[in-house]
């Protein structure tokens, strides 16, 4: 039985105490739940392409996970950090890690430490894993049926709607909709979680009064999904009364910078609006087939943006490119570069794929294995040369080109196909994929993403 939630008790003259109580599922299926839901979040809002606003929820994300207490702590969970370029007033962590902050949240606040408030709430629902534990109290789900769902309860109105038909139970609601309780639990563990990392706690309950004031007769969204549990100001001060600040956090010029950028960028589109173009976009393309079709993609971003898509693994890939999981793989590619078919299936046209395979043989041999299993899904792939050393996150790999004729679009592209031997003899593979005209100006980019990787896979 895994670890998760809480009881309280209150010891006079301290924090709230918090302890776990029992989940009936595994830390591991919170991240494998939580990925899947993130890559559906990608695929369906716009990430914000703005270094400055990236490195003002990354810089305070990461203070926030370094003060985490000791007994939450999961080794499995990957915490990572996005701004969806979306006007409402809300933000949203899935189990596991993957935290997205809207736009509209950033534009709301008045000072950095009424950002980490927000975050340091939904970190805290993370890391007591209320969403699997209400899962716990209702039907047991199927973790590969649910990212639907999750984005569902996200989005929420029509387009939610939408998103959720066909699914059996509203997985949403457990998963992203938590009650009073919970909502006091957050409370109270991202109060002293900012304070541990240097922000004052009563900023919490300062940003949740300027959420109320500037919802307006209807109510934003966050506070539909995370309801005040009674005197919620009052606890969060009371609970700051308690609390010793650390020092005093660094993130106030970057939020500076932040919103200085957003100023002069044009007005972020809402959820509806987004999801009008994206309904558009669906009536147009149909399913992925051999019929020729025009992919068009943004060139690679100059601005750079790093991944975890493993335990032993960090890539650097453009910023304009999203992170989409593709069974075994990761691939890393530009909006309209990533199609997905009705049957499942999935093609790329840009961008860069990343997996594992076992050994078959030595490194050459097991590339040669590679390149034959590849072209049993592309028969028109072909080799363009042998093999040449590369480096590939600091270790002597091997790299070949190929070519192919995209099933997707009927168009010759280019393929760069790139292997690296791991410390236990599985071998790594990077995948380069461009359109064969646009071939030269993507070369550049893959040899970076080669040489970005940081492999720890022991000693």
């Amino acid at each position: 039985m895994a670890i998760a939630a809480v009881f309280l008790s209150v010891s006079l003259g301290a924090q709230t105490r918090i302890e776990p109580r029992k989940n009936s599922y595994t830390p591991a299926q919170d991240v494998q739940l939580g990925r899947q839901a993130a890559t559906e979040v990608r695929r369906q809002l716009p990430l914000l392409n703005d270094r400055a606003t990236a490195n003002l929820v990354e810089r305070i994300g990461d203070r926030l996970v370094d003060q985490i207490p000791g007994e939450f702590r999961q080794p499995a969970f990957r915490y990572s950090f996005e701004v969806v370029n979306v006007k409402e007033i809300n933000a949203f962590a899935l189990p596991g890690g993957p935290m997205f902050v809207n736009r509209g949240m950033i534009e709301a606040a008045r000072t950095d430490a009424e950002v980490a408030g927000v975050m340091a709430h939904e970190l805290s629902h993370v890391i007591l894993r209320h969403g699997t534990l209400q899962a716990s109290k209702g039907q047991k789900f199927q973790i590969g049926a649910i990212a639907g769902q999750v984005l569902g309860a996200i989005v929420g109105g029509t387009k939610g709607q939408v998103i959720a038909q066909g699914s059996q139970i509203g997985l949403g609601t457990y998963f992203l909709k938590y009650g009073r309780e919970y909502e006091r639990e957050a409370d109270l563990l991202g109060a002293q979680i900012m304070a541990h990392a240097g922000y004052d706690p009563r900023q919490m309950a300062n940003m949740f009064r300027t959420i109320q004031q500037q919802g307006g007769g209807r109510g934003p969204e966050w506070l539909s999904d995370h309801p005040d549990p009674g005197n919620r100001s009052e606890a969060i001060n009371r609970e700051a009364g308690m609390l010793q600040i650390n020092g005093r956090a660094d993130t106030a010029g970057a939020f500076q910078s932040a919103r200085s950028r957003l100023a002069t960028m044009s007005p972020a589109p809402t959820t509806a609006q987004v999801s009008r173009a994206q309904q558009g976009r669906q009536g147009q393309e149909g399913p992925v087939s051999s019929a020729t079709r025009t992919a068009r993609a943004e060139p690679p971003s100059g601005q750079w943006r790093t991944y975890q898509p493993g335990d032993f693994l960090r890539v650097s890939v453009p910023g304009n490119w999203q992170q989409v999981d593709s069974g075994s793989t990761i691939t890393y590619a530009p909006e309209g570069g990533y199609f997905r078919a009705q049957d499942g299936q999935s093609a790329f046209t840009h961008g860069v794929q990343i997996g594992v395979t076992r050994p078959a043989g030595d490194l050459q041999q097991t590339t040669d294995q590679l390149v034959r299993s590849f072209a049993q899904g592309n028969p028109r792939l072909q080799r363009q040369g042998g093999y040449a050393a590369a480096n590939i996150g600091g270790r002597r790999g091997l790299t070949t080109t190929l070519s192919n004729v995209s099933e997707a679009t009927g168009n010759t592209e280019a393929v760069n196909l790139s292997t690296v031997q791991l410390r236990d003899g599985r071998v790594l593979f990077v995948i380069g994929v461009a359109p064969a005209n646009e071939a030269r100006a993507y070369a550049g980019t893959f040899n970076r993403v080669r040489q970005s990787l940081q492999i720890a896979d022991g000693a």
